[in-house]
């Protein structure tokens, strides 16, 4: 699993950048705060229910959480399921709030 600092992501995103997002926190922490990605809670992950996503395995896939906890077991299940280029967002959406603001 690789990973990419808030920093990293955002420039990548400010370049204009088409990125794959994935959201891996529960519905109402998504609707507090959110950069844009799919919202797809860790527990569907968990059971391998990620049809939205299933066509992006060959493709750079940046997942991300509140910490980077929940994130890196989303990469690792992910990448069990045949996903090639998983990459988890260090530190989550509290990294990107301290460092980069909503």
């Amino acid at each position: 699993m690789q990973t990419i600092t808030v920093e990293e992501l955002k420039a990548k995103i400010d370049a204009g950048e088409n990125l794959h997002l994935v959201d891996v926190r529960e519905p109402h922490e998504n609707a507090e705060f959110n950069i844009g990605g799919l919202l797809l809670p860790l527990g569907k992950v968990q059971t391998m229910q990620t049809d939205e996503i299933d066509d992006l395995k060959d493709d750079t896939v940046y997942i991300y959480c509140r910490s980077g906890n929940r994130s890196g077991q989303a990469c690792l299940i992910l990448e069990t399921m045949g996903f090639k280029n998983v990459v988890n967002v260090a530190g989550g959406m509290l990294a990107w709030q301290e460092k980069i603001g909503k």
